[in-house]
C-alpha cells in the first residue's frame, strides 16, 4: 500500500493522517480490506505497535471496522463517492495521422446497442452450449498443471498448432504444417497484423460490398485506400476487380458477411487467377465456415490455392466463446517470418494455459463433439427463425437463406430506410434487439435489410421474437397508411 507520511509528529499520528486522507480521497474504497498490521509495518518500515496504534485510532473515529477472523476494512459510512476526474477543458488535436483517422471511424457500438433487450438478435454471438462451461473448466484445470510457467512460443503453442493442422485438413480441406500456423487473438488481430505486414499508407485494399465494417475501419485507420467490390448471389464479382491490382483483397468466401452467399467455385478460381497474375494477396476470413446446415461442406479458398497467395484466418470465438479470444492464421511461406515478427512486436504471444487447454480439447475429441452439438442445435434454431419470419412477416420480407453461419439476412423491399429505423426503435422499446445491414455498406443499399442473429436465443424465444417482429412490422404498416391521406392532401 502506498502511503506518504508527512514527517510531522509521532509515526502513528503520521500514519493515521495518511490513511484518513487515502480514505477520504477515495484511494481506499468503502469495504476495501486493509493489509494485516504485520504486513503494513514491513512495507512502511515501521514497528507493528505503530501500525496497531494507528488502526485503533482509525477504528475509534469510525474510519475502519474490524471483523473477527477476517481483518480490518474501510467503513462505508465515512467514505463518499468521489467525483470523476476531469480531463483537459480543451480537447487536443490528434497527435498522429493514425489517431486522426481513428477519430473519423464510424460508430463502433453498432453490434452492442441492444444488449439490454430481453430478446437480443445480435449477430456473431456464440450459442451457449450448457455443457461447455463445465468441460472447459476441466480443460483449464488440466492445462494449469501441465503447462510450463514461462513465456510460450510467440508463434503459438506447438501442440495447438499441430491440432489446428489436423483440424483444417479434416474440416476445411487445407493441407499445411505447424510452422505455417500463427496463433492470434481472434480475427481482429489477424486483420491488424495483415495491415502491418502488407500495407503502407495509401496502399490499396479491395473489400466486398457489403463488408465486415470492422475490417473497413481497421484498414482505414491504418491509412489504406479502400475499394468496395460488389457482390451478388455468387459472392464477390471478380469482374469488378480493378485492372490495377490492389495490394490485398479481403473476402469471406464460405459465407459472405453479412449478405450470406458463398463464393462459387468458378469465382474462387477466377479470384485465385487474378491474385497470381497481378501479384497481390488474398485475406480469407473463414469466420463461421464450420457451420453449415442441409448442404455439403465447402472447401476453404486456401484449399484451392496452388500459388500460396491466400492468408487464411480461422477463429474459435464464434464456435466456442468470444471471451476465449483465440484464432489462427495459415500463412504463405513467403510471409511467415514477417507475420511472426509482427506478432512478437504486438504482444509476444497468447496465454499458454488457454492454448494448452484448447489443444487438449481438440485432441480429446471434445471440440468435434461440441461442433456436432452446435450444428444440430443451430440448424434447429435457424429453421425456427425462418418459419417465424414466414408466418409473421409473410411476403413483406425476403429471406437470404444460405444454409450456413450464425445469422439470417432479411431484406425489406417494401420499406424505406426511415421506416426500418422506426421498426428497429419500436422493437427496442418492446424488448427486441434488431440490427440493420446498412452500416456494412459505404452508402445505404437501395433495399433496407436486417441481420438476424439466432445463436443466443432458444427456439421458444425465437418464436416469440418473430411474433413480436411481425407486430412491429404491422405498426410500421399502420403508420404508413395513416400518413397516406396527409401526403395526398399536400399533393
Amino acid at each position: 500500500m502506498f502511503l506518504q507520511l508527512d514527517g510531522h509528529g509521532p509515526h502513528y499520528s503520521q500514519l493515521t493522517r495518511a490513511m484518513k486522507s487515502a480514505i477520504l480521497d477515495g484511494l481506499l474504497a468503502a469495504g476495501a480490506r486493509l493489509p494485516p498490521t504485520r504486513v503494513l509495518a514491513e512495507e512502511l518500515g515501521l514497528s507493528r505497535i505503530t501500525v496497531l496504534t494507528a488502526y485503533e485510532q482509525l477504528r475509534a473515529e469510525g474510519y475502519i471496522v474490524g471483523r473477527v477472523g477476517s481483518g480490518s476494512y474501510v467503513s462505508a459510512s465515512r467514505v463518499e463517492p468521489m467525483p470523476p476526474q476531469q480531463g483537459p477543458a480543451t480537447p487536443i488535436a490528434p497527435l498522429t495521422r493514425y489517431a486522426k483517422r481513428a477519430r473519423q471511424l464510424a460508430d463502433c457500438s453498432i453490434a452492442t446497442r441492444h444488449r439490454d433487450r430481453r430478446l437480443e438478435m445480435q449477430y456473431g454471438r456464440p450459442q451457449v452450449n450448457p455443457a461447455l462451461g463445465t468441460v472447459w473448466g476441466r480443460e483449464l484445470a488440466w492445462a494449469a498443471t501441465h503447462t510450463r510457467l514461462e513465456y510460450a512460443d510467440n508463434q503459438g503453442l506447438p501442440a495447438l498448432r499441430e491440432q489446428i493442422c489436423d483440424y483444417v485438413a479434416r474440416r476445411r480441406g487445407i493441407r499445411t504444417s505447424p510452422d505455417r500456423v500463427l496463433i492470434v487473438s481472434g480475427t481482429q488481430q489477424a486483420i491488424t497484423l495483415t495491415a502491418r505486414v502488407l500495407l503502407d499508407e495509401g496502399d490499396e485494399v479491395a473489400l466486398e460490398e457489403p463488408h465486415y465494417f470492422s475490417a473497413w475501419q481497421q484498414f482505414g485507420a491504418h491509412g489504406a485506400s479502400l475499394q468496395a467490390i460488389p457482390t451478388d448471389r455468387e459472392g464477390l464479382v471478380c469482374a469488378a476487380l480493378p485492372a490495377h491490382a490492389p495490394r490485398l483483397v479481403m473476402v469471406t468466401p464460405s459465407h459472405q458477411f453479412p449478405a450470406g452467399p458463398a463464393l462459387s467455385l468458378s469465382r474462387r478460381q477466377e479470384l485465385l487467377r487474378y491474385a497470381k497474375s497481378r501479384n497481390c494477396w488474398i485475406l480469407e476470413d473463414d469466420y463461421d465456415g464450420e457451420l453449415r446446415y442441409d448442404s455439403a461442406p465447402l472447401p476453404a479458398l486456401r484449399a484451392l490455392d496452388d500459388d500460396d497467395r491466400v492468408i487464411y484466418v480461422g477463429t474459435f470465438s464464434k464456435v466456442m466463446s468470444g471471451a476465449l479470444r483465440l484464432g489462427y492464421m495459415v500463412l504463405p511461406e513467403a510471409l511467415r517470418d514477417d507475420f511472426v515478427n509482427a506478432k512478437y512486436l504486438s504482444d509476444r504471444g497468447n496465454p499458454a494455459i488457454e492454448q494448452a487447454a484448447l489443444a487438449h480439447f481438440i485432441e480429446d475429441g471434445g471440440f468435434d463433439r461440441h461442433l456436432r452439438y452446435m450444428t444440430r442445435e443451430l440448424g434447429a434454431r435457424r429453421r425456427e427463425l425462418i418459419a417465424g419470419l414466414r408466418r409473421y412477416a409473410g411476403g413483406r420480407v425476403q429471406i437470404a437463406d444460405t444454409h450456413a453461419g450464425m445469422h439470417v439476412t432479411a431484406w425489406l423491399p417494401g420499406y424505406d430506410h426511415a421506416q426500418v429505423d422506426a421498426l428497429i426503435a419500436d422493437a427496442h422499446e418492446r424488448g427486441l434487439g434488431l440490427y440493420p445491414i446498412a452500416p456494412h455498406y459505404r452508402e445505404p443499399p437501395a433495399v433496407p435489410g436486417l441481420i438476424l442473429g439466432y445463436c443466443s436465443l432458444s427456439r421458444a424465444q425465437l418464436h416469440e421474437a418473430m411474433q413480436l417482429f411481425g407486430e412491429c412490422l404491422d405498426a410500421v404498416d399502420a403508420a404508413a397508411r395513416e400518413s397516406m391521406p396527409m401526403r395526398r392532401q399536400r399533393a
